[in-house]
């Protein structure tokens, strides 16, 4: 059995901060959001969809500014 991988990637995330002029510190120190969750994010790790709605709501954007899927090229399964 091989293993398949799947991406969501955050890039989108630091691009609607940067569009915003929002930072980091102000997730964390005026939003709330733990540093924990902004670590998990910097390194494509999971976050809860209670967290996703809630940076949702922060930035006043819709999920697709915050996420993005990229499949692996390489996982040899035909797509149409």
């Amino acid at each position: 059995m091989a293993l398949v991988m799947y991406m969501i990637s955050y890039e989108p995330f630091y691009q609607t901060l940067f569009r915003k002029n929002i930072t980091e510190y102000h997730l964390i120190y005026k939003e709330g959001i733990s540093a924990n969750t902004l670590h998990r994010m910097r390194h494509g790790k999971a976050i809860s969809t209670k967290t996703l709605d809630v940076l949702c709501f922060i930035l006043a954007c819709d999920v697709c500014d915050i996420l993005c899927y990229k499949p692996d090229p390489d996982d040899g399964l035909e797509r149409e």
